[in-house]
């Protein structure tokens, strides 16, 4: 049986008070909310803070306001459970919805949060183990090593990205809005993620996810897709979000971000280009999909092999784009290529 390793509890009662005492805490401290990813690694000793900032008690950290038409603010305590079954977010963001909505098992998301997810931390074959099996390896440079075990001669770690949200995040052109010692601080959430495997996040240790900002959905429509071997629990080994914004049949901008093909989500600019200003059809879709294979490079790191997830990257593409316009159901479109 793995054990958590000792640790002090901070139940914090409002922003202010976990700021204060993730200071106090210094580098041994960490936040906590639903506490779904960060207490498995903790007793694999991937995370071993002397100190953990409960977020569970602050009540301005919990639940959905405004609407679809104006914008929305989404506390970053908010499960993903109620995230996904929120009737606006539903209504106005459905590419949210549906990634909160396949975020791990049903169980997790009654647990996880929206800002957990954001903040998932990267994963890696070789690091997602347990303490002994890492051992034996002679650990890599995420933890406890110095050399990355997928690119030995790399400088720098290659663990990925494996959030669901994110990627529905980047191409909502949502916003953040972050809590520290020196006050707040907004960011869009393209700024919030750096392609690195340890230091993933451009968000401080002593900073707090006060809240996700939406802007109103006005005429955009979206779509995430999400590759797995099972048809739950398990982490995306690619996720695929769409974006659109349409007048009438016609693209006016879009947007097309992928999530575990990298330490960050992955933003494809060639395929908005290509849709921009045209008709969706199955062939502007294809020659769309294309495109955005460019920034598509995994590496052999998480489940399945890499050529399949490279390849695969043009179908769930092309499969989210037409969910996201309309022209194909999203139960159906994650079938496995």
């Amino acid at each position: 049986m793995l054990r958590l390793p000792p640790f002090a509890y901070v139940a914090a009662r409002s922003v202010d008070e976990a700021v204060r005492a993730m200071a106090e805490a210094g580098p041994d401290g960490m936040l906590v909310a639903g506490g779904t990813d960060l207490f498995p690694n903790m007793k694999r000793r991937q995370f071993e803070p002397k100190t953990l900032v409960g977020l569970r008690g602050v009540r301005e950290l919990r639940g959905v306001r405004g609407s679809a038409r104006y914008g929305l603010a989404v506390g970053a305590c908010t499960t993903l459970a109620a995230v996904a079954r929120h009737p606006e977010v539903a209504r106005g963001y459905p590419g949210l919805a549906r990634a909160a909505g396949v975020v791990s098992s049903p169980q997790l998301r009654n647990m996880g949060t929206i800002g957990g997810n954001v903040c998932v931390d990267t994963r890696c074959n070789y690091y997602n183990q347990t303490f002994e099996w890492r051992k034996a390896i002679g650990f890599c440079m995420k933890k406890d090593g110095d050399i990355c075990l997928v690119a030995p001669g790399s400088r720098r770690c290659w663990a990925v990205s494996s959030s669901d949200t994110a990627p529905a995040l980047w191409a909502l052109g949502a916003r953040v809005r972050l809590v520290g010692p020196g006050g707040e601080r907004t960011i869009g959430i393209a700024e919030l993620f750096r392609d690195d495997g340890i230091q993933y996040l451009g968000k401080r240790p002593d900073e707090v996810l006060g809240e996700i900002l939406l802007p109103p959905a006005d005429g955009w429509r979206s779509a995430y897709l999400k590759l797995r071997r099972r048809g739950a629990f398990d982490f995306p080994v690619l996720g695929v979000a769409a974006a659109l914004r349409m007048e009438g049949e016609v693209v006016r901008e879009a947007r097309v971000v992928l999530g575990a093909v990298a330490s960050q989500p992955r933003e494809a600019p060639g395929a908005a280009e290509v849709l921009a200003g045209q008709r969706l059809t199955p062939a502007l879709i294809d020659e769309a999909a294309g495109r955005a294979t460019t920034p598509s490079k995994p590496l052999d790191n998480t489940d399945l092999t890499h050529p399949y997830r490279k390849k695969v990257t043009r179908v769930y593409v092309a499969r989210a784009l037409a969910v996201a316009g309309g022209l194909l159901d999203a139960d159906a479109a994650e079938d496995v290529a």
